[in-house]
């Protein structure tokens, strides 16, 4: 696979084959480790109607009145605990896998743009989608970092280039990657990680898989995320050989009052420590790059409330990131979606090995 050296595509405006991009959506990340740059972030993401459903008014009384006075301040000393030299993790981990896709694809004779944007923050869709347009982009992929559909995160992407268009008079051709939770070079890169990670640093009694959660409320008006983190779950311990009482399934990043996805994460990790487990592996498959998700809450407070309550030895096995399994599924599930759209020159197309 080519290494990662910044290049991710361009278009030639007078070539009609280059114009085709792929946007590579991720949810967002404060763009520094301060209460000043995480207030914005957390208004744009706590204010979007799909990831708090409840009256408008309601919550944008408590939004503003209580959250944002408070939580600015204590989320950014935990962005800090996980700040990176070149920035959030989250970008850059996106970043760096935008450009290894569009390196991929190159290879394989695609001549199309890819670029990394944002739900929230910067860089935003809607810029994205400008320079695109800019660049003479006719059709564009929209490719999202969810592996499992939710319309938190899912259809509010699909919100935010739909918001972009209507401000447009030329609209490019848009297509929607909405699920690949079951796709098997997906599941396939999962499992080799979690495989190295076991050959480096041996393997515990049990896999724990935390996903992020939703509120249940969700899933009775007809998300299907649940079932397809649990169909995720069970498609990866079918191919790493565990039984049923080789792994469980909980649901990390509660929120608020109401009900959410259970069991919980963190409370899970206590009982395990208590019951006498001591060495537990944590993998959080519903998160291609690590975050403060991962990388804080469950590396750090995970890690805390398991040896707190009596395990001896927690195990983080970090997200897909840049690993090269990992960026041939992207860009398998990329190349089906391109399908039919004119990526290649028919010289190229006819010189690639079948």
């Amino acid at each position: 696979m080519p290494q990662d050296n910044g290049n991710r595509g361009s278009i030639d405006p007078g070539r009609a084959i280059e114009r085709t991009a792929i946007l590579w959506c991720n949810l967002g990340s404060p763009d520094a480790p301060t209460a000043a740059a995480v207030r914005p972030y957390l208004a744009e993401f706590l204010g979007d109607p799909r990831v708090v459903e409840i009256p408008r008014l309601i919550w944008a009384l408590i939004l503003h009145g209580i959250i944002l006075r408070v939580r600015p301040a204590k989320s950014a000393a935990k962005y800090a605990s996980i700040w990176m030299a070149e920035g959030s993790p989250l970008k850059v981990w996106t970043r760096k896998q935008a450009s290894l896709l569009a390196d991929w694809l190159g290879e394989r004779g695609h001549r199309v743009a890819v670029h990394d944007a944002m739900r929230y923050a910067s860089p935003s869709i809607a810029s994205r989608l400008d320079a695109l347009q800019a660049e003479g982009a006719t059709r564009v992929l929209v490719l999202q970092a969810y592996p499992q559909y939710s319309a938190t995160t899912t259809a509010s992407v699909i919100d935010a280039v739909n918001d972009w268009s209507r401000r447009q008079r030329r609209i490019p051709e848009f297509r929607f990657v909405n699920q690949y939770h079951d796709d098997p070079a997906y599941i396939e890169a999962l499992a080799l990680g979690i495989e190295a990670h076991w050959e480096r640093e041996g393997r515990g009694e049990l896999l724990l898989m935390s996903f992020h959660g939703i509120p249940v409320r969700n899933i009775a008006l007809g998300d299907p995320y649940q079932a397809q983190c649990l169909e995720t779950a069970r498609l990866l311990a079918a191919r790493l050989g565990l039984a049923d009482t080789g792994y469980r399934v909980t649901f990390q990043s509660r929120f608020g009052r109401a009900k959410w996805l259970e069991p919980y994460t963190e409370p899970t990790l206590r009982e395990l420590g208590a019951s006498g487990v001591k060495r537990i592996d944590v993998v959080c498959p519903g998160f291609p790059a690590d975050c403060l998700e991962t990388l804080e809450e469950i590396a750090m407070e995970g890690r805390e409330a398991f040896l707190h309550a009596g395990g001896t030895t927690f195990s983080y096995i970090p997200c897909l990131n840049d690993s090269p399994a990992w960026i041939t599924a992207l860009a398998g599930i990329a190349e089906r979606n391109l399908a039919g759209w004119p990526t290649r020159s028919a010289t190229t197309a006819q010189n690639l090995p079948r």
